[in-house]
């Protein structure tokens, strides 16, 4: 039984050293035991040995930090720098303090007592005069605390103001390119979060460079502190003459400053490389070449003065002459390479002449579908504008009205047309004008979302999609007229939403019989053989071109085809009445209908039709099937339409956007009624709201 016990204790015992084997192979425990050493190094004494690996591994780090900041693409692409500053800075001190504890306790011995990389570094600098060695190093002190490190120290805070400061900015166009399509959600995520590295990376960095100068001013305390204390302890404890401990102590303390400085010098030229190249695209070896070593005026007149330096009397001619001719050779090199360009360029340019060949004269029947004709003004609309151009911004729009109505509407083609005034745009559908506008190039139009007119500098002009009060304002008012909750864009979007409302009110122009087959052979093949199972044995294809028509004119969304054609197979065979059908097929779509007219809080405010006009409608009704229609007297139309604005003002007034609902047999009637004067007016029947929408009345008619 012992035996036993003492063999489960033993694999316990295994099991527990295997796992502590692996958890200091993790990453974080080995970094979180590196930092524990290098606190370590402040308290613990060194042996000679190990302070010289710890100080090459010092200096071999800071040049790996140098090369990896030279090689950067972007800034951000070495984010943990400021982590990086703080541990080398926090091993160098540490060293500085261990090296210290060995040049004070050992430094009577001579100049080995604190390790060979010391020594050699004293020695090598000093060259046998610590006057020369004490100069050196404060040169490189200075150099480093004055000019390397305030620099970049400068250049640090600079650009974190500025990132900080342009952050809401960069925010906001993220969220523009969203919204206009431009972009995915995936895009934006991933854009506010460099957005957000950037503005920590740069504020990280800010306060990171404090340490580079607390180390320079701590490596020259403790330089100071060396010499002095070594000599009284040199002089007083141990017997040295004055002369000797000066020798030992000051090559020890110099060259220990000197395996400290240079290091921390290094990695302050990363730092300053690492911010001064935001705005450098690349590597900085290939930006540097890219920017001096390609410009032949430059290189020229560089030449011409080292030359010129060369020839003066008491000036060294050779080293002058050597530069002289590089330089030379450089800028003829860059001389040869951009007239290479330029004539690369203008034999690309030149096209030879395409044989003239007539145009079919059936090519002038053509039709364009969609059109937008542009002043010559409004001609940078096409280029870029804000980072969005018009032509993303149609490519969106037409993307976006797939995605809502079910339909790809037609190419657009933009040209530019000189017998426009140079500020109007003009919208034609099948080559027939179907709206216009005017623009006001490098302005912002502010609309105020009450329907009143914005209280705002500029002039005054009606939204050409909707027809609200709106003001042309220049672009310094743009921050208060957002602050004052104003709608406000810019000129390409005024034209983008005009052209989608146009869009909208054409597409059941727009789905030609063509358009409605290319749309059904993109659908799945059950939809097809449902297509071709009711058509043309139940119903004529066009005839489900005419229902799909009827609900575009509606704006309800044809994209779920599968319900329309269900739909339009179950009323089909005892029907040939497309109003009717229409009507069928609607109440099919109640969902998606009810949900899409449905107000913020989830709820579907509707207006309702007295029973008084339902039967006034119901018996002014004359006619059977498709040769129904509506026999009214003027006098009550007339009474009817001013019953309806009344009740919607009312409505509105109230702060809802109701739908007119009716009962299914005078609903279409009355819709074609209303929008003759009340386009945007959704009017329902109640086949069409669905059982579990949550209705709320906002009156009645």
């Amino acid at each position: 039984m012992s035996d036993i016990l003492a063999g489960r204790q033993g694999e316990t015992l295994r099991e527990g050293a295997r796992g502590f084997g692996a958890a200091l192979l993790r990453g974080e425990v080995m970094l979180g035991i590196g930092v524990i050493g290098l606190v370590s190094l402040l308290i613990l004494p060194l042996p000679s040995f190990l302070l010289d690996i710890l100080l090459a591994f010092s200096v071999t780090s800071s040049v790996l930090i140098l090369t990896t900041a030279l090689m950067m693409q972007k800034p951000l692409e070495f984010s943990s720098f400021p982590t990086v500053l703080l541990l080398t800075t926090l091993l160098r001190l540490g060293l500085n303090i261990a090296s210290t504890r060995l040049i004070l306790s050992h430094g009577h011995e001579g100049p080995e007592a604190a390790g060979a990389v010391i020594e050699s570094f004293g020695k090598f600098v000093m060259q046998g005069n610590f006057v020369i060695g004490a100069i050196v190093f404060i040169i490189l002190v200075l150099v480093n605390f004055l000019v390397i490190t305030k620099g970049a120290t400068r250049i640090a805070e600079v650009s974190a103001r500025f990132s900080l400061d342009a952050l809401p900015g960069k925010q906001l166009a993220v969220d523009s390119d969203l919204g206009s399509g431009l972009i995915t959600e995936d895009q934006a995520r991933a854009r506010r979060k460099e957005l957000e590295f950037e503005s920590t990376f740069f504020g990280s960095m800010d306060g990171a460079s404090k340490f580079v100068r607390g180390d320079a001013i701590a490596s020259l305390i403790i330089t100071v502190i060396n010499i002095v204390a070594g000599l009284a302890i040199g002089t007083a404890q141990h017997g040295l003459p004055l002369a000797e401990a000066a020798a030992n102590y000051t090559i020890l303390t110099i060259g220990d400053g000197l395996v400290s400085q240079i290091p921390a010098l290094i990695i302050s030229v990363a730092a300053g490389i690492l911010v001064a190249k935001a705005s450098v695209e690349g590597a900085a070896d290939k930006a540097l070449v890219a920017q001096l070593a390609t410009r032949p005026e430059g290189l020229g007149m560089a030449a011409g003065i080292a030359g010129l330096a060369a020839v003066l009397p008491g000036m060294p001619t050779i080293p002058f002459a050597i530069l002289a001719i590089g330089a030379g050779y450089m800028a003829i090199k860059a001389e040869k390479g951009r007239k290479t360009k330029m004539e690369t360029a203008a034999l690309a340019a030149i096209v030879p002449p395409a044989p003239i060949v007539e145009e079919p004269i059936g090519a002038s029947l053509a039709v364009d579908e969609l059109k937008i004709e542009l002043g010559f003004g409004l001609l940078g609309l096409t280029n870029d504008v804000s980072g969005r151009k018009l032509t993303d911004q149609i490519k969106a729009l037409r993307k976006q009205l797939a995605q809502d109505l079910g339909f790809v509407a037609p190419s657009v083609r933009i040209v530019d047309n000189l017998e426009l005034a140079t500020d109007v745009y003009c919208i034609k559908v099948k080559e027939m004008e179907a709206g216009r506008g005017r623009l006001r190039m490098h302005h912002y139009l502010a609309m105020d979302g009450g329907g009143g007119g914005p209280g705002l500098a500029g002039e005054r002009v009606k939204e050409p999609a909707f027809g609200l009060p709106a003001v042309w304002i220049d672009e310094n008012l743009r921050e208060e007229a957002n602050l004052r909750g104003f709608t406000v864009v810019d000129p390409a979007t005024v034209l983008t939403t005009h052209f989608t409302e146009v869009v909208k009110d054409s597409m059941p122009e727009l789905l030609t019989y063509g358009e409605l087959k290319k749309l059904l052979k993109e659908q799945s093949k059950e939809i097809q053989a449902l297509a071709d199972e009711i058509s043309p044995s139940q119903i004529s294809f066009s005839g489900v071109q005419r229902v799909l028509q009827n609900l575009l004119r509606e704006r309800v969304s044809i994209r779920d085809l599968a319900a329309i054609l269900d739909g339009i197979a179950e009323i089909a065979p005892v029907s040939s009445d497309l109003i009717a059908i229409t009507e069928h097929v609607r109440a099919k779509l109640a969902r998606q209908i009810c949900l899409s007219c449905a107000a913020a809080d989830g709820a579907l405010p509707v207006l309702t039709l007295s029973p008084q006009w339902e039967q006034t409608f119901a018996d002014a009704l004359v006619g059977e099937g498709a040769n129904r229609q509506l026999a009214l007297a003027p006098s009550r139309l007339h009474q009817f339409v001013a019953e309806i604005r009344t009740g919607f003002d009312r409505a509105a007034a109230a702060g809802d956007s109701p739908v007119l609902l009716t009962s299914p047999v005078i609903r279409p009637y009355i819709r074609s009624l209303i929008e003759r004067f009340r386009s945007q007016t959704i009017v329902l029947s109640q086949a069409e709201i669905h059982p579990k929408v949550k209705l709320r009345a906002s009156g009645q008619v």
